[in-house]
């Protein structure tokens, strides 16, 4: 029960997380990358999403329409969608046919839109603090930042895996107080499967009715 509690809580600040962090994908941020300069890089990459995703994804006035349509375009510039949907699936991506893979892809990031639109409407002044950067390895940095919310005196330990891809950054992971979202959505996945009998084809299925229900707001 420990455990699931810390998930759930985990999920919820997550939600707030992503969205100070998800911005414009005409506003760009890449830069190209040197090995003395990826630290302070990733850490500038990760500040300019929080603040730029405040002022651009935060307007009461813009439809739901329109801000799907927004935030689909940002995460496909700032986070390798494919790679966390295909690290995601796990052992069963080599099951999967190519057609499968292509529609799970898309279904991934049908479900990450759907599921995590609305938060951007209920804003209430939450703020993002960088606090260090770890250089992991020759493209690998782990950003760390906790999130403020106006309503708690207790800040939300945030810490993003940022990769560098070629002359351009991409968030392939975020852990929120140490869980990682993408290790928790991959088991989630998992049991779904072997729910599933192991069937891809139903699983398929599965996420179909998951995307239909987080458009519905239900």
């Amino acid at each position: 029960m420990g455990n699931t509690i810390t998930v759930l809580g985990a999920r919820r600040h997550f939600l707030r997380a992503l969205a100070l962090v998800v911005l414009l994908s005409g506003i760009t941020v890449n830069r190209p990358v040197h090995s003395g300069e990826l630290g302070a890089d990733a850490e500038e990459f990760i500040r300019s999403m929080a603040e730029t995703a405040i002022i651009r994804l935060t307007d009461t006035e813009i439809s739901r329409d329109e801000r799907k349509v927004r935030m689909r375009a940002l995460m496909n510039e700032y986070f390798y969608v494919p790679g966390i949907a295909q690290w995601v699936l796990g052992r069963f991506w080599r099951q999967a046919s190519s057609e499968e893979r292509d529609e799970y892809v898309a279904l991934f990031e049908d479900l990450m839109v759907e599921s995590y639109v609305d938060r951007f409407a209920s804003y209430s002044g939450e703020s993002l603090a960088i606090i260090k950067t770890d250089i992991r390895n020759e493209r690998d940095v782990i950003v760390s930042s906790t999130l403020v919310r106006p309503e708690s005196n207790e800040p939300v330990a945030v810490d993003w895996r940022v990769r560098a891809r070629g002359d351009a950054y991409k968030v392939v992971d975020i852990m929120v107080e140490g869980v990682s979202m993408g290790q928790t959505q991959r088991s989630e996945f998992a049991s779904a499967i072997k729910n599933n009998g192991g069937d891809i084809s139903k699983f398929l299925t599965e996420l179909r009715e998951r995307v239909v229900i987080a458009a519905s707001g239900a």
